[in-house]
């Protein structure tokens, strides 16, 4: 009989199997993307005037599927509604893999779509208050700032998960410390308050313009002369938030070698911002008579949101120290 000892090199409790975390990022790319369509949908809803449409809730004309009343404006409040109620089963399905999984999956991951849950109640609560309350322009604007929120959220979980997942494993066994050093080069300090900022000028450039068109000053100030300092406000907002995302991408150029994936990503709202100036200025032009054009500018703010939510996640993850992966020692016996 001859005694051996092998070395077992089990996956941490903590390291998600490849199927399990290619799944909830999968589910997660499809949660940014329906709730940019959402945001969209939202904008051609109140475009088209249409936000009373069906003027109960949570139901259409006391139906799930309002058939007979069925046309445009309807159509568009409909499935509104229907998107936000499939976002938000989307949203319970991943907060329950994450709890039930927690063992398996990032840590934060929990705290994280919980949060986005609490979020998806408050949006409920906002949506039923914006029907019942006939449209009234401080709920509207919260609503759409819910809905940004839920955007810049779910696309930093997802760029999160994605930094996590391509992290690479350590080449040697880890040290016998459970807290092991990390041979990543830190962001610079400057970095992560940079990027926050730039966040919060284009939410709140975001929020400008959800009110701008709630109180519907941009037709006021172009038809009558009144409500144009709310236009202005939003033009003044608008150099203001492009200045900071054209800095953030800059300034990403200084970043160490390592982070190239997230300079990459910083560059991409700065590379949109001159679309999006150009989209608010013909609907301008085009005194909002083109459907078509005001929709796709705050569609695109919606993409801006969830490109910025993507370089906050990224910067988190890249913050966060990394954890190698344990080698478990066991002792077997080889029979012989």
């Amino acid at each position: 009989m001859a005694a051996g000892m092998a070395i077992d090199t089990g996956s941490s409790p903590s390291e998600a199997p490849p199927r399990l975390s290619g799944w909830v990022r999968l589910l997660v790319s499809h949660l940014v993307v329906a709730l940019i369509a959402l945001v969209g949908i939202g904008g051609a809803t109140r475009v088209m005037q249409a936000g009373l449409a069906c003027p109960d809730w949570p139901l259409c004309y006391g139906t799930l599927l309002p058939g007979r009343q069925m046309n445009l404006q309807v159509f568009l409040e409909w499935f509104h509604r229907l998107d936000a109620f499939l976002v938000g089963l989307a949203l319970l399905v991943l907060a329950g893999v994450s709890v039930l999984q927690r063992q398996r999956l990032p840590r934060w991951l929990p705290w994280a779509t919980g949060l986005a849950l609490l979020l998806v109640a408050v949006q409920g609560g906002l949506g039923a208050l914006t029907v019942l309350r006939l449209l009234a322009a401080p709920t509207v604007t919260a609503h759409l700032l819910t809905a940004l929120l839920l955007v810049l959220l779910m696309a930093a979980i997802g760029e999160g998960l994605r930094a996590a997942g391509s992290s690479p494993e350590p080449a040697s066994p880890a040290p016998a410390s459970p807290a092991y050093a990390s041979a990543a080069v830190a962001l610079p300090s400057w970095w992560l308050p940079l990027t926050v900022a730039s966040g919060v000028l284009l939410l709140g450039q975001c929020v400008l313009g959800g009110s701008m068109a709630s109180h519907w000053a941009a037709s006021l100030c172009l038809e009558a002369g009144e409500g144009c300092r709310q236009l202005l406000r939003h033009r003044l907002g608008a150099w203001a938030a492009a200045a900071a995302l054209l800095l953030q991408a800059i300034a990403a150029l200084w970043l160490p070698r390592i982070h190239r994936p997230l300079a990459r990503l910083a560059l991409a709202p700065a590379l949109l911002v001159p679309l999006q100036v150009l989209l608010g200025v013909l609907t301008l032009r085009l005194q909002l008579h083109q459907p078509l054009v005001t929709v796709a500018h705050q569609l695109l703010a919606a993409l801006l949101v969830a490109l910025v939510g993507a370089v906050w996640g990224r910067t988190l993850a890249c913050s966060l120290p990394a954890r190698a992966v344990p080698v478990h020692h066991s002792l077997e016996m080889a029979h012989g």
